[in-house]
């Protein structure tokens, strides 16, 4: 089967993240199988204008800007010709808008839809742009009545919300992998470690961590915080960090290479993320398997990711004083630490990035007509 792929970005891009991880996870384990996966996406400084990685085609074009312009074009000008048997329409902020333009068998993936939490995140203007065409593109693909693979049962409802049918919607989770997230307790930090693992944006809402953190001080005092990963946010980050008188115990320590952001999974006591919304929380499920419970605020997403007081704690979102009072909790309560460590990574070791490649595949190649008989009627696990 031949399968061209429509995402912003690809997983070597700077600002790539959960959207792009969970792109590449699933299409090169169905590359791997023989199918012909060819992503196209927006490029940055220094990337290839094509190249293939782990089985898939990347094709570079344009910045991030007017990515979206350059999707039709080249859909126009170069893919309709290649006759690929499904097209997959990764939706991310700014739609494709994709039913306008394609006559092929066509499938989008939903992450989470921003609503109004993007006004957290861009200006006014820019926001107000990202908000109405996200809108239009709701419409515009409940309209096409074209099937969607969402992430989470919190996205799944939203959709249905607006509209859409159940059965259009296609449940396949964020997974991990297993070879690479592993415990290691013998790694763990010998003094109190919170972490803050991902993309630095407004709408991630660290800045509430670092609130909270002087009213944790004073009742740990040798609690220290590491913020893991980069992003446009980073500098507003940091001055209030020094605003805060926080230097001593906060350190950025910037994009990390893979293997070091599981090195900091594994020290960390807890991770903690106040994202004002998630498709799912990919980090969630990386650091459990790596043994790390997360404090998340109790918004959709995070709220299926996190198994309160099972794997981890859900707090609301915004409170910051609720906020400190359960990252001290859980400073110093040991022996809860270490159930919701043991709990966490049994529950991530459900999600299987190999299940989720299988299931996504038997969907693409059904609406592309071309089932297999082998697998009809055969179900495939979500994790």
């Amino acid at each position: 089967m031949r399968i061209l792929v429509f995402n912003w970005q690809d997983t070597t891009n700077p600002l790539a993240g959960g959207a792009e991880v969970h792109l590449h996870n699933i299409f090169s384990r169905i590359a791997r199988r023989g199918h012909d996966v060819t992503l196209f996406c927006s490029s940055y400084p220094g990337a290839a204008s094509e190249e293939t990685r782990d089985g898939i085609r990347i094709i570079r074009k344009g910045g991030r800007a007017l990515f979206n312009v350059h999707v039709p074009l080249a859909y126009w000008r170069r893919f309709r010709r290649e006759q690929f048997d499904v097209i997959v329409d990764d939706v991310n902020k700014i739609p494709f808008l994709t039913p306008l333009y394609v006559r092929r068998p066509l499938f989008g993936i939903m992450h989470h839809l921003f609503g109004r939490s993007i006004y957290l995140e861009a200006n006014p203007i820019v926001a107000t742009y990202v908000y109405v065409t996200e809108r239009l593109g709701v419409w515009l693909y409940r309209l096409s009545g074209i099937p969607f693979f969402v992430v989470s049962p919190s996205t799944k409802d939203e959709l249905m919300q607006h509209g859409f049918e159940e059965s259009r919607l296609h449940l396949v989770h964020n997974c991990v992998d297993h070879t690479i997230h592993v415990p290691a307790p013998e790694r763990r930090s010998p003094t109190p470690l919170i972490g803050i693992f991902g993309r630095l944006k407004k709408y991630k809402c660290v800045d509430q961590v670092l609130r909270a953190l002087p009213t944790v001080l004073k009742q740990v005092p040798g609690a220290r915080l590491v913020v893991v990963g980069d992003g446009d946010d980073r500098p507003r980050l940091e001055r209030l960090t020094r605003e805060l008188g926080l230097s001593q115990s906060v350190s950025f320590a910037g994009y990390v290479p893979e293997e070091t952001k599981v090195e900091w999974l594994q020290k960390m006591w807890f991770g903690v993320t106040m994202s004002s919304k998630e498709g799912w929380g990919l980090t969630v499920l990386e650091a459990n398997a790596c043994g790390t419970p997360v404090i998340a605020a109790d918004v959709p997403g995070l709220r299926d990711a996190v198994k309160d007081g099972v794997t981890g704690v859900l707090t609301p979102f915004g409170d910051i004083a609720a906020l400190a009072a359960k990252m001290t909790a859980l400073l110093q309560d040991e022996p809860r630490r270490t159930r919701l460590s043991g709990q966490a990574i049994t529950w991530a070791g459900e999600f299987n990035w190999d299940h989720a490649a299988e299931k996504t595949l038997q969907a693409l190649r059904a609406h592309a007509g071309l089932v297999d008989e082998r697998h009809a009627g055969l179900h495939i696990p979500v994790k």
